[in-house]
């Protein structure tokens, strides 16, 4: 993508100022000294892997946290942000990436929940309320919203044009967005950068986190960088580039985000052969080969998470059949799945991959409790090493072993999701969006580790939104369409203008086969 415009040729005077903001919680320092400033009308991003200390830094600014040094600044003047209504009041708002919305009650009802015009009497004004909705609507050029559509039958696109509206309702000035594109399809994206852009317009400065460096090259004017909970650079996006900026995140060069390397294709480790499971899975075919990755694309809906289910037998198949090195099988449960040597990443670490409250060590074991008991009994001794093995193979930064995993950062708690799964020495690894949510460094070894598998022998299905993460690690490119698999590409055909058309079901099967 092409960078964004520069903001202006002399910087305008900034609307935030942070300066010097201190922060330590019990055993940690999360912000030491750090600095930056955003102007009018301008999108700045914040960049930095997980445990930067870019969450704690804006929690600040939203009121949320009181620094224990420093201070924020508003409009040239010192404020004081005790709590998050301080905040408001300065003019800022943050949208979070867990929207903070009420789904029983419609479009303007939430946009003015805590600020609703009255009339008489103190009575809720209905008619204003509604009149004022559809001005905001209009000031944006939103056009499929309602002020009286129920929110909980909203996409989560729109139900963060929502937020972003209840935001303006309160005339913000600074809005802070939080991995604001985390759960959106490729066309929210789009409409999203419309609505910035349009905010930008109107004089609006937003300060914009994410992991996806493709986003900041779109979006933003400048950048911040943040590392251990300092400082390290801020630039404008039209004069840095994506390995620098990694540079700076990660404190090292990453010689390659997607070090794919060549290994020789085995035998068939998985076959598929007309799988169903309605209404999601429908006469799916497909194989991957020892030492294969072979990459799984579509869009949100297409079916690749129900796929993956009911090969690992969360879900089993109504039809169809499944092989796994050559022997017919039936899979019923996901015990099933494990005893015939396949493992299973899901998408969702933090629920159906992880016990967040348990400890590192916990964790580890649970796939491969039978390596570690004894007579029904743990062994402690035995479920340690495990841990411990899969901690320095994995490079889990964890304070001990001990540690509670949800307090890791995200790449981490994957590091453990996948080392506890291979920890069985599967044949098959299904990896289901294996680095959502993860920073970019985080995102290279998870990379680095998967094409160390394959070149072990092991067969890999990834499922990814990410088109560069599926072109750049695949051998093989599969892709679904309302549960069927509608196009392959050899890896040499998989560009990402080919599979993106396919995605969006207008391509040539002929032409793009493998």
């Amino acid at each position: 993508m092409t960078s964004a415009p520069a903001l202006h040729d002399k910087a305008a005077p900034p609307i935030l100022s942070v300066r010097g903001i201190e922060k330590s919680f019990p055993g940690v320092r999360a912000l030491s000294g750090v600095s930056f400033d955003v102007a009018e009308g301008e999108v700045h991003a914040l960049l930095g892997e997980n445990g930067a200390g870019k969450s704690t830094l804006i929690k600040i600014v939203s009121g949320v946290f009181p620094p224990d040094g420093g201070e924020v600044i508003v409009d040239g003047k010192p404020v004081s942000l005790a709590r998050p209504d301080d905040a408001r009041r300065a003019g800022i708002a943050t949208i979070y990436q867990e929207l903070l919305l009420f789904p029983e009650l419609t479009v303007a009802e939430n946009i003015f929940m805590g600020h609703a015009p009255r009339k008489g009497f103190g009575r809720l004004d209905w008619r204003a309320m509604r009149e004022k909705t559809r001005a905001l609507l209009a000031a944006l050029e939103i056009h499929d919203l309602q002020a009286d559509r129920i929110v909980g039958s909203l996409s989560v696109g729109n139900r963060q044009r929502v937020e972003i509206l209840r935001a303006l309702s309160q005339d913000a000035r600074i809005l802070i967005m939080d991995e604001p594109t985390a759960a959106l399809t490729e066309y929210d994206v789009t409409r999203l950068f419309d609505i910035v852009r349009k905010l930008k317009a109107r004089g609006v400065a937003v300060i914009y986190i994410s992991h996806k460096l493709d986003e900041i090259f779109a979006i933003a004017d400048r950048v911040t960088v943040l590392r251990d909970g300092a400082h390290v650079a801020t630039r404008r996006v039209a004069d840095t580039d994506a390995a620098s900026l990694v540079q700076s995140m990660v404190g090292r060069k990453i010689e390659s985000l997607f070090p794919k390397i060549t290994v020789p294709i085995g035998a068939p480790v998985l076959e598929v052969r007309d799988l169903e499971r309605r209404p999601l899975t429908k006469k799916v075919s497909l194989t991957v080969r020892a030492g294969e990755i072979v990459g799984l694309a579509g869009l949100v809906g297409s079916g690749r998470s129900e796929l993956a289910q009911t090969i690992f037998g969360v879900t089993p198949a109504e039809s169809g059949e499944i092989r796994i090195a050559g022997a017919r099988v039936a899979i019923a449960s996901p015990a099933q799945a494990r005893a015939l040597g396949i493992a299973y990443v899901p998408e969702d670490r933090g629920t159906q991959g992880l016990v967040r409250a348990m400890t590192v060590r916990e964790n580890f074991s649970l796939a491969a409790l039978g390596k570690v008991a004894l007579g029904g009994f743990i062994d402690r001794t035995a479920e340690r090493k495990l841990a411990g093995e899969g901690v320095k193979r994995f490079a889990v930064k964890a304070s001990s072993l001990e540690q509670i995993a949800g307090k890791l950062s995200g790449g981490n708690q994957q590091k453990i999701v996948l080392g506890k799964w291979l920890a069985n020495q599967p044949k098959l690894l299904i990896l289901d969006e294996p680095t959502r949510g993860i920073d970019v460094g985080a995102k290279a070894e998870i990379h680095r580790l998967m094409g160390e598998l394959a070149s072990q022998g092991l067969a890999i299905l990834m499922i990814s939104s990410e088109l560069p993460e599926v072109l750049g690690m695949s051998d093989r490119v599969l892709v679904m369409r309302e549960g069927r698999i509608i196009a392959e590409f050899s890896r040499e055909k998989a560009t990402q203008e080919a599979v993106g058309a396919a995605m969006m079901g207008s391509h040539d099967s002929a032409e793009q086969a493998a």
